[in-house]
């Protein structure tokens, strides 16, 4: 083994680090079909133009997301291969510039729900590959720079900028833009995306490939030692249980439209406000996560999370529900930023794309299973439904406390920065195991 393959990762510094990945992350998120930039664009289109029924909308986004619940494969590609001998570089560089162009046939065909199904399915398969390398190469850095708390919050920070974008503009979109203008908006935004590929800072990619976490072994010992990896385990069923929630997404849409009479534009808004109020609760995170163990602070977010839907219920007006989009949000806020910190921490060696992947799987899952029992809910009852679907996601926040126990030590003893010799050892015995 060289000398080069035997060292981390240098350490440059945070800035440099955040400086790239905050516009890394921006595009893909912008690009992303799971986004809200896309997302609530597309339910308009099929609400209104297409005439699909809540339940129809739901069962649009469950089944266009198949790809995602299945995103690690996407995930162990990107830890196995090295394509144009680049490794995440060359993921963006090939698959932005294949994204783009299934947008730009879109564009070019009539509207219709066979074609939108499979162009977004496309789009959703493709654009899997391009957060795999986003995701994967986040939670290296993370690991070998000792930044996981903090790279959680400018990814969820930038991330939210097209959601909010998204959730503000759906409505005019959905009224005043027409399908092949925005479909072509996203093409040129892949192009983008390919283009930014070529920089490579010295800060990110350095010795990434070189250092011990960035090691896997073979596909067959690389998916015995992802089975073996006990850390994956919490992780993945925490963001399952937090995105299961039928109180919010498309139940949502549909009671603020129909049973409070607010126009399409409210619910953008409704979800503008409500993700802008996370964003100085990861603020607040960033400068905890410094400061104070992991494990304190990812079970002081879950306690605070548990009640976090409930107040939807006392909207009686589209004003109310505007009001209270704000507690809504901020009490979500810390758990979500300790989700995805929680995520880069417990990634095997070598298999960082693999794990992250998993977690954006059920991540989706959660989120368009949340939306289909939301919708069941509603349909059954459109009085009381969202009464119903607000203590439902209740009870699977709060089952998220002793999740957490599962947890292994290791990962949650230390503050965001600090050294953990422990972890650094049972990365050594993982590799030498095989």
């Amino acid at each position: 083994m060289s000398e080069a393959k035997g060292r981390a990762q240098p350490r440059h510094g945070a800035t440099p680090v955040l400086l790239y990945f905050a516009p890394l992350t921006l595009l893909v998120y912008l690009i992303d079909p799971t986004g809200q930039f896309l997302d609530i664009a597309l339910t308009y289109l099929l609400k209104d133009r297409l005439h699909a029924n809540a339940a129809e909308a739901g069962l649009f986004r469950l089944v266009t997301a198949i790809p995602v619940y299945g995103a690690f494969v996407f995930g162990l590609a990107r830890d196995l291969w090295n394509p144009f001998g680049r490794r995440d570089r060359g993921m963006l560089m090939l698959f932005a510039p294949l994204t783009a162009a299934v947008l730009l046939v879109l564009a070019l065909l009539p509207v219709s729900y066979a074609t939108l199904f499979a162009g977004i399915f496309l789009v959703m398969l493709l654009s899997r590959f391009l957060v795999a390398s986003h995701q994967g190469l986040l939670a290296l850095i993370s690991q070998e720079q000792l930044m996981s708390g903090r790279l959680s919050v400018l990814w969820n920070i930038v991330s939210y900028i097209p959601y909010i974008a998204g959730a503000l503009a759906a409505g005019y979109v959905a009224e005043h833009v027409s399908p092949v203008n925005f479909f072509v908006l996203l093409a040129a935004l892949c192009l983008m995306l390919a283009v930014f590929a070529l920089w490579k800072p010295r800060a990110v990619y350095g010795y990434a490939y070189e250092a011990p976490v960035a090691r896997g072994t073979h596909l067959v010992g690389d998916l015995k030692r992802l089975v073996r990896h006990r850390a994956a385990y919490p992780a993945i069923l925490i963001m399952l249980l937090f995105q299961f929630s039928p109180g919010t997404g498309i139940v949502l849409q549909f009671h603020l439209t129909d049973r409070l009479h607010a126009t399409d534009a409210v619910y953008g808004e409704w979800y503008a406000i409500f993700l802008t109020s996370f964003v100085p609760v990861f603020l607040g995170y960033g400068h905890l996560c410094r400061r104070i163990a992991f494990g304190r602070l990812l079970r002081i977010a879950a306690w605070i999370a548990v009640p976090q839907v409930l107040p939807i219920v006392f909207a009686h007006s589209a004003e109310s529900a505007l009001w209270l989009a704000i507690p809504i949000g901020m009490m979500g806020g810390l758990i979500w930023a300790a989700i995805y910190d929680l995520a880069m921490r417990s990634c095997p060696p070598g298999l960082q794309g693999t794990l992250m992947m998993l977690v954006s799987g059920v991540n989706a899952l959660g989120v368009r299973g949340g939306d289909l029992l939301g919708a069941y809910l509603y349909a059954r009852d459109p009085v009381h439904g969202i009464a119903i679907a607000a203590m439902l996601s209740a009870c699977f926040y709060a089952a998220i406390i002793p999740v957490i126990r599962l947890v292994p030590r290791e990962l949650l003893a230390t503050a965001d920065g600090e050294p953990n010799p422990a972890l650094d050892r049972a990365v050594r015995q993982e590799l030498a195991g095989g």
